[in-house]
């Protein structure tokens, strides 16, 4: 088995409901990420991703000022890197398609439970390219 990566994929939740993020911090909280910020719209996300350049996105589709999918196509132009999983309470055709064609590596349904969403991360995670290191194993 490879040695685990040396520091944890670092993530970015951005969602409009605190409620959300709240729920997405507690799922994550003990798995092998890092947890660098939260925001509440896409906007938001965009600032900071600027300033702390994180691995992974988890980015809710519906929010005021700048939504998901164009807050992805923002991200994507700019740090192509970054692995985006979109959340929605809403999965229309259009939403998961225009989510997919944009670059997203995982789509999320609320409501969500930790199986779901920690399935979809490794997922996205594991898949990008180029492969990143392995991820520290839990013990539990």
């Amino acid at each position: 088995m490879p040695p685990p990566s040396p520091t944890p994929p670092k993530i970015l939740i951005v969602d409009d409901n605190d409620l959300m993020r709240s729920l997405l911090r507690g799922i994550l909280r003990g798995e092998p990420y890092q947890i660098i910020g939260e925001a509440r719209n896409g906007a938001l996300a965009l600032e900071f991703i600027g300033r702390t350049k994180p691995d992974i996105v988890f980015l809710d589709v519906m929010m005021p000022e700048m939504d998901g999918l164009e807050a992805l196509q923002n991200i994507k132009g700019k740090h192509p890197e970054i692995v985006v999983v979109m959340i929605t309470g809403n999965p229309s055709v259009e939403n998961v398609q225009e989510s997919i064609q944009g670059g997203a590596s995982g789509f999320i349904i609320k409501p969500f439970n930790s199986a779901k969403v920690l399935d979809s991360l490794n997922r996205a995670w594991l898949t990008r390219t180029p492969p990143p290191p392995p991820l520290a194993q839990r013990d539990d």
